[in-house]
Order: structure tokens, then C-alpha cells, then sequence
């Protein structure tokens, strides 16, 4: 037996909308959005755990480098449960640096530091956390993409309207950096 709450984002859910409310979410069935070819599936997040952190999956095939972004004021970690994804990350002093993340491997992003990653074998599957003192940015995800009911990966992908990318990132704490360069390689 499940049950389902309705919240602001979604007509059901299986997370509850109040904090303070204890709760269990089978695997893959937290509230899901596609965005270009990944699926994303939030656990937990702001409204849940008074702002403090989030907690979601990004699943994907292999595929292009996420767009080289920040968050200002959300700490982010990333841990690969599956396949290998390779994190791009640069600190406050301009010293960039790349690593390949394997199943168990874990990678920490503080905030205001410029990063972007790309999924490098198919059905990888990357655990993220972020926290701060700004919130959460969980819902970035379903605003920007698109929510859905599958489980699975979109049959095709999800590209968001141009219109979308000047108003969802900067209500999220996301600021894409279109001009950056990586030098790592």
C-alpha cells in the first residue's frame, strides 16, 4: 500500500507536502521529471527538511556535458551508484580539475564553485544532495524539464523552451555559465 499527497507541484506525490512527517518511498517512485535525456526523481526535499537539504537521483545514458553551472548558496554532492559519470569543477581561484566517478565514488561541489558533469556509460546513476543556506533547488528540475509518471528514462529527450532557461535556473539558485571553458583536457 502506498499513499499519495498532494503538493503545490504535483496533483500526487509520495512526499509529503509538511515537515515533520516521516515517510518511505520505493525505489524509483519519488516525484520524477525528465529533463533532456535524464530522468530525475526527488526523495526529499526543501519542504520536508525545512530547507536544510534535498535529496534525488539523475539517471541517464551516456551523453553531452551538462552545461557548466553555479549555485551561490547550495553546497552539492554528487555519489555514482551506477556507470561513471565525470564531474568538472572549478574553486574560487580558477584551479579546475576533473574526475571520473565510478560506482561508489563520491564528489563534493561547494557552493559558488563553477561545475558541470558528463554521464560516461549508459544507465548511470548519480545520488545528489545539496544543501545551503539559500534552500534547496530540487524543484529545478521539474520546472525546467518536465514532469512525469514514467520510471523510466524519456523516449525522447526533453528540451526546454528558450523562454524556460531566463526565469526557472535563477528561482532555483542556478546560473548557467554559456562562455566557459574547461581546461582539463
Amino acid at each position: 500500500m502506498t499513499i499519495e499527497y498532494s503538493t503545490p507541484y504535483r496533483r500526487t506525490s509520495k512526499i509529503p507536502a509538511e515537515p515533520g512527517t516521516p515517510y518511505f518511498i520505493e525505489k524509483g517512485l519519488g516525484d520524477r521529471a525528465h529533463l533532456f535525456g535524464d530522468l530525475v526523481t526527488v526523495y526529499a526535499g526543501g519542504e520536508q527538511t525545512e530547507n536544510a537539504f534535498n535529496f534525488f537521483t539523475v539517471e541517464g545514458p551516456k551523453g553531452d556535458l551538462i552545461p557548466a553551472h553555479r549555485h551561490d548558496d547550495t553546497h552539492e554532492v554528487f555519489y555514482v551508484t551506477d556507470g561513471a559519470v565525470r564531474v568538472f569543477v572549478e574553486d574560487a581561484e580558477g584551479r579546475q580539475q576533473e574526475r571520473l566517478l565510478t560506482s561508489g565514488d563520491f564528489g563534493f561541489v561547494p557552493k559558488s564553485c563553477t561545475h558541470a558533469y558528463r554521464i560516461e556509460r549508459h544507465h548511470s546513476r548519480i545520488v545528489g544532495v545539496a544543501a545551503g543556506p539559500g534552500g534547496t533547488f530540487e524543484r529545478f528540475f521539474e520546472n525546467l524539464g518536465t514532469p512525469t509518471d514514467q520510471v523510466g528514462l524519456p523516449p525522447r529527450p526533453y528540451v526546454p523552451a528558450p523562454e524556460k532557461f531566463g526565469i526557472v535556473p535563477q528561482r532555483f539558485d542556478v546560473t548557467f555559465l554559456p562562455d566557459h571553458r574547461w581546461r582539463t583536457r
